[in-house]
């Protein structure tokens, strides 16, 4: 039996010992070959096509004479003549959807809900604003926007970057009468999140003109368009 444990432990220490060299030895080669290590960037600006507006209805809006149920009957009947569905686009803040209430002149009870709806353009925010606004729903605000694609235009950002990286290689050479080999280590060093525009990042502003004359105003919003970048670190093999 100790003949046996002893076989096995040789076994095991000739194995280990193997895999180790095998290890150095690729290390050494990597080392000892003659590489370049360039760096490489991309980016581009992209329109936000998903707005959300957080928009607030209550009965104090009309000093309770219309209830939340029939503001929000309203509300849902103007989305869809805008051409917005409210079942895939309209959305309660809370995940109880209960109404939120509070007292005003003594004992009577107001109640108030609270509402994200997304909308693909600033010309459709404009136009709920405008809508909403007609029918006594003011309390409306920019949340934040995003942008749908933006996972495969990060996708294609790195395959520029790659590119970018490739491009400085064969330029660093070019002097030394070199050639480039292939790629034998890539690492991305840009992969930060991709953060959508929050509120503060947004501009609202109201400007209508006509015929030269300031006219009724009309909430003009425009935003600012999201980066999206990538870059990478490439070592390109020398021949």
């Amino acid at each position: 039996m100790l003949y046996k444990l002893f076989m096995w432990i040789a076994m095991a220490g000739i194995c280990s010992l193997s895999v180790i060299t095998s290890v150095q030895a690729q290390n050494k080669n990597f080392i000892d070959q003659p590489y370049l290590e360039v760096s490489g960037m991309a980016d581009t600006s992209v329109t936000p096509d998903e707005i959300y507006l957080h928009i607030q209805i209550s009965e104090a809006d009309t000093k309770g004479k219309t209830s939340v149920e029939d503001l929000e009957r309203k509300m849902v009947d103007a989305l869809k003549s805008l051409g917005i569905d409210p079942e895939k686009n309209l959305f309660t803040s809370d995940l109880a959807s209960n109404f939120q209430s509070y007292f005003l002149r003594g004992k009577q009870i107001l109640k108030s809900k609270d509402y994200m709806l997304r909308v693909s353009t600033a010309v459709e925010a404009t136009q709920v604003l405008i809508r909403l606004q007609d029918m006594g729903i003011s309390n409306i605000s920019l949340d934040h926007a995003d942008y749908s694609k933006k996972e495969q235009v990060r996708n294609k950002m790195l395959a520029r970057a790659i590119e970018d990286a490739y491009t400085k290689a064969r330029a660093m050479v070019m002097p030394l009468h070199q050639n480039i080999g292939k790629a034998i280590h890539i690492v991305e060093t840009g992969a930060g999140p991709i953060m959508p525009l929050q509120a503060n990042e947004m501009k609202m502003s109201v400007r209508t003109y006509v015929q030269g004359q300031e006219a009724e105003p009309l909430p003009q919003i425009d935003f600012e368009k999201i980066k999206i970048q990538s870059s990478v670190n490439v070592v390109f093999a020398l021949e």
